[in-house]
């Protein structure tokens, strides 16, 4: 704390590796390369994906494929990027996980979280197949 009894907060060399990494992160998930890779993937397979509770078989080699594509493309970016990088660095976002936020969170669950990713084709064959609602109808100008 300082005179005045504000707490001065206290962030380790580990606080600041995850932050790095983090900012490192959003930006290579916003990157117009990764949007395209992810773009293409979803693109492939959209049309597997069903809307339903019970889960297809096929879907289990989809995301593994996903899974392996996008973090081999990260973690390449990563070393790139940081110097010394080392994936088990990644792998703390685990452990901060309620500290990421938006779309770099999101990301992160299509990695590990199957429904965020099933979520992700749904979404996407519903938009191809014009099955968004369209709430502008819906709104009334006073």
């Amino acid at each position: 704390a300082d005179e005045e009894g504000f707490i001065v907060p206290f962030f380790s060399d580990s606080d600041a590796h995850f932050d790095a990494v983090v900012g490192y992160l959003e930006n290579i998930i916003m990157d117009e390369d990764f949007q395209l890779l992810q773009s293409n993937f979803i693109n492939n397979y959209y049309q597997e994906f069903e809307d339903t509770e019970e889960n297809k078989l096929t879907y289990i080699p989809i995301f593994n494929e996903y899974i392996s594509l996008a973090e081999k493309y990260v973690e390449e970016q990563l070393l790139e990027q940081i110097l010394g990088f080392n994936m088990a660095a990644f792998t703390t976002l685990q452990h901060h996980k309620d500290e990421v936020v938006g779309d770099t969170l999101q990301m992160r669950l299509t990695f590990t979280d199957f429904p965020a990713f099933k979520e992700m084709f749904l979404d996407c064959r519903a938009e191809k197949e014009g099955q968004r609602l369209d709430l502008s109808r819906g709104l009334v100008e006073t």
